[in-house]
């Protein structure tokens, strides 16, 4: 028996080792992926999502993290090239993450898809192409309003300044400009707006006045324009120069200060749509501002200038899947995706009411119309009326 206690001992410190060794792994970090464009055509636009996915990421863990584990991220650039995103994602499947915050480039995102569903692992995409929810897919879920809301949102406010005719131009290359076109297509008879002319060109181009020739043989009250990146500078400033006296509608992808710095003082008086959050100074006290004015405080300290479209998107992607793991009381996937399907949560971009049958969350109340005023987002008078009822 005495020779025995020893063994006995030797056993009980060996079981306690092993508690202690599951108890850390339980107790470990949650890692999260992030695909995106830090190199390549789309890098101004991953950047801005990298900053700010990683400042709310700092953030989460500063507060004691999220289950009492801090969110560990894992970071893949797809170069801004979709097969290179499909490689980051089978990559990051191998790390076991809990989630994946996806690409800004609506091409990337919509290669990588057919691996999400497959592997159902959540997908938070920061990119509003609508093929990625239309028909929905189980675990991915759309951050920035979708291009055909945006699309929505613009005509409405076109019918609102009582413009009747538009001209529409937009890069084929590009799954969001393509979707935001259609959306207009869709909607158009809707708002009383008759499309036209409509004009292609694609991501490679920087020469536009046979695209200008034609708006104004056309007739056209309005010109509006789906584009990211430089062909959206490049028609910008030659548009200053065009002669056309017809307002000059962009898109999301412009409300940035990527936009405004290049293109200087030929963005003046252009029309951009934004999220809310690019003008948070302008919203109405209450919930939605004190959330925007929360990543617009955090987000100047750390980089000196206020967050831009890319970063709402970005901020808002890790509040999302934050408060979904917090609400599932766990990481495990299909626990996660149940959760984002059940969620209501008010972020930078607005308030997201997800759904079995809708990804998308957003809807067009939470997109601003503003004027290029000195450099600055301002929004219309128009959308000033409509951003009022987000008080509380």
């Amino acid at each position: 028996m005495r020779r025995l206690l020893p063994l006995l001992a030797s056993l009980a410190l060996l079981a306690a080792g092993c508690g202690d060794d599951a108890g850390d792994k339980a107790g470990g970090t949650i890692k999260v992926g992030q695909i995106v464009s830090l190199t390549g055509n789309y890098s101004p636009l991953g950047s801005e999502n990298q900053k700010s996915v990683k400042l709310a990421v700092d953030q989460v863990n500063r507060e004691g993290g999220v289950l009492d584990r801090r969110i560990e991220l894992v970071v893949k650039d797809d170069r801004s090239q979709p097969e290179q995103s499909v490689l980051a994602f089978n990559d990051l499947r191998g790390e076991e993450v809990a989630a994946v915050i996806g690409s800004p480039f609506s091409n990337s995102a919509l290669a990588t898809i057919p691996l999400v569903d497959r592997e159902e692992i959540p997908y938070m995409s920061l990119t509003p192409a609508d093929e990625q929810v239309d028909p929905v897919h189980p675990y991915v879920f759309v951050v920035p309003a979708t291009s055909a809301t945006y699309a929505e949102r613009i005509l409405q406010y076109l019918q609102a300044s009582r413009v009747s005719t538009v001209a529409v131009a937009h890069d084929t290359r590009s799954a969001y400009a393509v979707a935001g076109f259609e959306g207009m297509e869709a909607k158009a008879d809707e708002y009383g707006i008759e499309l036209v002319a409509t004009e292609e060109f694609t991501t490679d181009a920087t020469e536009f006045g046979a695209v200008f020739g034609h708006v104004r043989s056309s007739g056209a009250q309005g010109l509006v324009v789906w584009a990211t990146g430089p062909p959206a500078v490049a028609l910008t400033k030659q548009y200053a120069s065009a002669g056309l006296d017809i307002p000059l509608v962009l898109t999301g992808a412009q409300a940035s200060k990527l936009f405004l710095d290049p293109v200087g003082a030929a963005a003046e008086g252009t029309i951009v749509a934004s999220s809310i959050g690019v003008v948070g100074p302008h919203l109405p006290d209450g919930d939605q501002k004190a959330a925007v004015d929360e990543l617009t405080a955090s987000f100047t300290d750390e980089y000196g200038y206020p967050p831009p479209q890319f970063a709402q998107d970005g901020y808002s992607a890790v509040k999302l899947l934050v408060a979904a793991i917090e609400q599932a009381g766990s990481t495990e996937p299909a626990d996660v995706q149940a959760a984002l399907q059940d969620l209501t949560l008010v972020t930078p971009n607005g308030k997201y009411t997800y759904g079995a049958d809708d990804h998308a969350g957003l809807g067009p109340e939470f997109i601003s119309i503003n004027t290029v005023t000195k450099g600055q987002f301002v929004p219309t008078e128009w959308a000033s009326e409509q951003l009022a009822g987000l008080g509380s």
